[in-house]
């Protein structure tokens, strides 16, 4: 008898520090979303409702005309295609020229690879600001300034973080498999394409997912290689959309919900293999 209270006691106690735990993650969950939620509130809001005291959370009446206006008042879809333009082929090619060199220095044996991967590293502790203006040099006397180049040809020389990542995870996949394949007469390039990719489906999709939101929301880059207004990304439309309408808040707000919905609908999607990734990428060192 005296035991089964005890264990009813210990369930008690567990089953109340897990609603504690959850009800914590619960209200900080709310609080990181406020932002967020305030921004979509702001953006169904008619002028009178925008800066009330105290603020309106839930708009009555629901002014449907912001999203219609503000996408008529920036050449949206435009925007949308180049920014499309870019992110896609530089993803494409950070994940091929990260997975390459990751494999390099996680599954080939040379002299120097640690030196070289510490090296590597070390080049993340460079501000942008201090290779901005030698990389600005190149690129316009390659006359590559006002195009997409500058923007999509770096991605395809790797990436250090994305490398790290990848090393990480290629470090936890087992040398025999790849012993195994080279007595079959398999080459490095071969064991890297058959064995290695398909095992790392989760690492690569956390790249992925990585790389096309920097590349979704990258403001800097197009800033100072764009210089026709035909080129423009949509993180530059929404600029331009800010400078010419400021005070059209609702309409701002309106526009910066739609840049940011596909990358929330493309992280909802892929969550489950992004946590999975990113678990995986930090098993060892």
């Amino acid at each position: 008898m005296a035991k089964n209270v005890h264990n009813h006691s210990i369930k008690r106690q567990w089953l109340l520090q897990q609603g504690v735990i959850y009800a914590l993650l619960v209200v900080l969950g709310i609080l990181f979303a406020l932002p967020f939620i305030w921004l979509v509130s702001t953006s169904f809001k008619t002028d009178s409702q925008l800066f009330v005291i105290p603020p309106i959370w839930i708009p009555d009446p629901i002014k449907w005309s912001n999203y219609r206006n503000a996408l008529d008042y920036i050449p949206f879809w435009l925007y949308f295609k180049n920014t499309l333009t870019i992110a896609i082929p530089s993803t494409m090619g950070m994940l091929i020229s990260s997975s390459l060199v990751a494999y390099g220095f996680s599954r080939v044996q040379w002299p120097g690879r640690d030196a070289v991967f510490i090296l590597v590293l070390a080049t993340m502790m460079l501000p942008y600001q201090v290779t901005m203006i030698p990389l600005f040099i190149v690129f316009r006397n390659l006359g590559w300034v006002g195009t997409f180049k500058p923007l999509i040809i770096p991605s395809f020389f790797g990436g250090p973080f994305y490398i790290f990542l990848l090393r990480q995870f290629y470090l936890t996949l087992p040398m025999e498999l790849s012993d195994a394949a080279k007595i079959d007469g398999c080459s490095e390039l071969g064991i890297y394409r058959q064995i290695i990719l398909p095992l790392s489906k989760p690492a690569l999709s956390t790249v992925a997912l990585f790389s096309i939101m920097a590349y979704w929301n990258d403001f800097l880059g197009p800033l100072i290689y764009l210089e026709d207004d035909s080129k423009y990304t949509l993180a530059l439309g929404l600029q331009q959309f800010q400078r010419q309408f400021g005070m059209e808040w609702a309409m701002l707000m309106a526009t910066s919900v739609v840049i940011t919905l596909p990358i929330i609908v493309l992280f909802f999607l892929t969550q489950k293999t992004f946590v999975q990734g990113i678990a995986l990428t930090g098993m060892k060192g």
